[in-house]
């Protein structure tokens, strides 16, 4: 708990962030307003739902505020009208102007899934895994105008397994997260908080994940169509081409090298669909067809077997 109770102001909007904000009140911080985006429709209903952060604030009577933008003399004026001491921002999804991070007494902090200045930008955990990292983190960085380049105020670190997925990384984070986050904060309220420049000579970014860039290329090597696989989850997921038909792929590992031509399948059984890769092999276990749940390869194979035939290149056939 903080020496002298800080005035804060939280910013965010999904369960990553939620799950700060309630590590705030639970820790009994004064968070004295929340900004987060405004509802949107989800479901099939589509009916205008609450943000995570929006729902746990209304849960403890805090106020929330929910502007378009932080670019307008009205949304400005209202924030510093909270003369709050510091504004915590996590993945909150809207731009702060200068004016804005100038607001609060202490600015504004941010909590970001990397060890800045790797992998600066809006998908940071996707990236790590995707690369191959062996360990990531969050970095506590004082927000600046630029995209992640603040001042790093306080760093925890993580290891990535060959098992995680960009999914459980995120768990991994929202555990620390938190922690670390409450550290910051108490130093900041001691005065005893030593920033540090980020080298920007080592910055890495982590651009926006897409769609299109979820489809294997089996022309990569065995061990870079794995790192896919668990990259890409929860979203957008690993997919390729199947008897004309989109599959995602959930759960797969690197087999024995082959001199089969990259995206030859070489064997489909219980066991596994093994597909032949530039370098080496991938036994793909778990697939997902369209309009399907995610299910073994044994039910996958069942009634599918056509789909799957040893010969069959999923290069040709996705070209």
């Amino acid at each position: 708990m903080t020496t002298k109770k800080l005035d804060i102001i939280f910013a965010g909007t999904p369960e990553f962030a939620a799950k700060h904000l309630e590590h705030l009140i639970a820790n009994n911080y004064n968070v004295i307003a929340c900004y987060t985006q405004p509802d949107r429709p989800a479901g099939r209903g589509k009916k205008l739902q609450p943000s995570a952060v929006k729902q746990v604030a209304l849960e403890h009577n805090i106020p929330v505020c929910q502007p378009q933008s932080l670019k307008n003399e009205e949304a400005l004026t209202e924030l510093s009208s909270w003369n709050a001491d510091l504004m915590i921002v996590v993945a909150y999804g809207l731009l702060l102007p200068q004016a804005a991070l100038d607001a609060p007494k202490h600015g504004c902090i941010n909590v970001h899934g990397s060890l800045l200045p790797k992998w600066r930008g809006a998908a940071p955990i996707q990236r790590s895994v995707l690369t191959g990292d062996t360990e990531t983190g969050v970095t506590i960085m004082q927000m600046d105008i630029g995209l992640d380049t603040g001042d790093m105020l306080l760093v925890e670190k993580c290891d990535i397994t060959n098992k995680d997925t960009s999914g459980s990384i995120y768990e991994k984070l929202q555990i620390i997260g938190p922690k670390a986050l409450l550290k910051t904060v108490d130093q900041i309220a001691e005065a005893s908080i030593t920033p540090i420049k980020q080298d920007n000579e080592l910055a890495t970014y982590a651009h926006k994940l897409t769609k299109q860039e979820a489809l294997i290329d089996w022309t990569l090597s065995a061990i870079e169509v794995e790192r896919k696989i668990r990259g890409y989850q929860p979203w957008p997921v690993a997919y390729t081409e199947l008897n004309g038909n989109i599959v995602k792929i959930w759960q797969a590992e690197v087999v024995s090298a082959s001199s089969k031509p990259a995206g030859e399948i070489i064997s489909a059984d219980k066991s596994g669909i093994t597909v032949a890769t530039a370098d080496g092999a991938i036994k793909i276990t778990q697939l997902q067809p369209q309009g399907k749940k995610p299910m073994s390869v044994t039910d996958f194979i069942n009634g599918r077997s056509d789909w799957v035939t040893p010969g069959n290149n999923l290069l040709v056939e996705a070209n």
